[in-house]
């Protein structure tokens, strides 16, 4: 009888309400673990259904999702989806935050029955231990928001340099956000580099909430993705631009000087004016997806201006006789910064992608030290 009342006592523990709204993080993560050990099947009468028309009226958007279930919102509310077996991944991640979707009610329980075309797209290659070789990151979003701390992690330009190739590539327009101004007198000096690419920069701060109002203003009524290194502030300038939502966050480390990671599961958050963001998972590195070393160039715009000049077409830019870039390099008027970034950038696709690297003098070489992580 004793043992009867001790199970009965661990089972009610376990029975909690469901808070996805304000604790949708881990709620959502709660709810997953139950739906894995569970039998996930659809009813015969959902698999005999007919796939649904490819000119579809979506009527969800993806807020998150992890293996077969999906997190929306649907009517004013957020539900917890079942994606429809019958739905495959074709190369790359099935649905994502931001991904406009068909759900359909069947027995109270909500499935995606359809995802729509996406506009845009934040992609990186998948891991290994992935089925599909494109990692969709967020879906359907006007603006990238790469933000990176003036200090505490120190500024590093290359990982913002991928992420301004990533935004190209997937047809967003990026935002860059030095957040943590509070600790400087001034933005690191590689800020004034991109201004004059035409990036549009805000300097903000947690603390005095100096350049928030500009940033708020640049999104009203835009979907955006927030993404950068850990410990740069992604979670705490979410909770400055809207205070109700109260994301956990954590200081940087004090043995590594590095961020920690706060958020572990990529969500879209609805702000105030129209405002959405996704908020994603601190990185270390960012790869880029479907972009070939001969490409990177391209995606350096002041780089690509000199380039012109070169002697031969297929410049790389590494050891071939009059070249222009380094020239410019060498004289001042290219940035030895970014050179040395596209230099980092492409040397790791040669690397991904198995091609022999050009041969680069040594005292070009030289001036690539260190990760850009």
């Amino acid at each position: 009888m004793a043992k009867k009342k001790k199970l009965e006592k661990k089972k009610r523990r376990t029975v909690r309400e469901r808070d996805w709204l304000t604790h949708g993080e881990s709620s959502f993560t709660h709810d997953l673990v139950r739906h894995r050990r569970a039998q996930v099947k659809l009813s015969e009468s959902s698999v005999e259904q007919a796939a649904p028309p490819e000119d579809f009226e979506p009527n969800a958007t993806v807020i998150s999702h992890s293996k077969k279930w999906g997190f929306v919102q649907m009517d004013g509310s957020e539900q917890l989806c079942i994606i429809d077996e019958r739905l495959k991944e074709h190369g790359a991640t099935l649905i994502a935050p931001g991904d406009e979707v068909l759900v359909e009610i069947e027995e109270d329980e909500a499935i995606i029955r359809a995802i729509a075309p996406r506009r845009s797209r934040l992609s990186r290659p998948s891991t290994r231990h992935h089925d599909v070789s494109e990692q969709v990151i967020a879906a359907n979003v006007d603006h990238l928001i790469v933000v990176a701390a003036a200090a505490e992690p120190p500024f590093r330009a290359g990982l913002v340099d991928r992420y301004l190739i990533a935004a190209q590539t997937g047809g967003i327009e990026p935002l860059l956000c030095i957040n943590k101004m509070d600790l400087v007198e001034e933005p690191p000096a590689e800020v004034a580099l991109y201004k004059d690419l035409g990036v549009q920069v805000f300097l903000t701060s947690c603390e005095t909430r100096a350049g928030l109002d500009a940033l708020l203003a640049a999104l009203r009524g835009k979907t955006a993705v927030l993404s950068g290194h850990s410990g740069v502030g992604k979670s705490s300038l979410l909770n400055a631009l809207d205070p109700d939502l109260r994301l956990h966050t954590q200081p940087i480390s004090d043995h590594s000087r590095r961020g920690q990671h706060t958020t572990t599961l990529s969500r879209l958050y609805e702000l105030r004016d129209g405002i959405r963001i996704i908020d994603t998972p601190g990185i270390r590195a960012l790869g880029l997806w479907q972009v070939s070393p001969e490409e990177v160039a391209y995606y350096f715009p002041d780089i690509a201006e000199v380039s012109a000049a070169c002697r031969f077409r297929d410049c790389t830019h590494t050891h071939e006789p009059e070249c222009a870039v380094r020239a410019a390099v060498e004289a001042g008027t290219l940035h030895r910064g970014r050179y040395d970034s596209y230099l980092r950038i492409r040397a790791s696709l040669e690397s991904d992608t198995g091609t022999t690297p050009g041969r680069m003098a040594s005292n070009w070489q030289a001036g690539v030290k260190g990760a850009e992580e």
